[in-house]
């Protein structure tokens, strides 16, 4: 049977910050939690530790999310914002509630642009684009500061052996040198929730 990861570890004693500032960083991303009767994703790095995980218990609410380490402790919490126009989600620092360092909403101007999924910003300054398709697991998130220079992509995982498709469950996150890989992964939960249905 194919492996979603190379080798399982429970916690990483590698943070994803002593990565090669020069390369991009390779996640895997499975749409699943390690936690039992749990909604969330698990995260392995390019040598297969455990480096993200986000645990929700099916019958609570998906307004408040939260991005863990391996070992659990949080990083980042997204929040949909409520009474909003629009779909729109927040990300604080930590477990915080006070002044989000990113706020992510979904395009419903599909006239103008079609491919744009949604906007990221800080402090009313537009910072990325998210464009493609999450539905097939093919986005890329483009640094709006730097001409739309690519700063991370998810696209789908297929096993090395066999070229075996892992279907919409597993799949790959590649994260740029400008971008931080927990931001790329907050914003891959956020539309993860944007784009559900689908």
């Amino acid at each position: 049977m194919t492996k979603v990861h190379p080798k399982f570890s429970n916690t990483c004693d590698q943070s994803l910050s002593d990565y090669n500032k020069a390369a991009a960083v390779v996640l895997t991303v499975w749409k699943k939690s390690l936690l039992f009767n749990c909604d969330g994703f698990t995260v392995y790095n390019s040598n297969g530790d455990l480096v993200f995980r986000v645990d929700n218990y099916m019958n609570c609410p998906r307004d408040n999310i939260v991005l863990m380490d391996a070992s659990g402790l949080p990083l980042l919490s997204i929040r949909r914002k409520k009474l909003s126009l629009g779909d729109c989600w927040m990300v604080y620092d930590g477990e915080t509630e006070r002044d989000p360092i990113l706020t992510a909403r979904k395009n419903v101007n599909i006239i103008t642009n079609r491919r744009s999924l949604a906007w990221v910003s800080a402090k009313k300054t537009v910072l990325y684009e998210v464009d493609g398709s999450y539905g097939q697991r093919s986005c890329k998130i483009l640094d709006e500061r730097r001409n739309k220079k690519k700063t991370a992509e998810i696209k789908r995982k297929e096993a090395v052996v066999g070229g075996v498709a892992f279907g919409k469950d597993v799949f790959k996150l590649i994260v740029e040198p400008e971008m931080e890989p927990r931001v790329a992964m907050a914003l891959t939960i956020i539309l993860d929730q944007m784009f559900r249905s689908y």
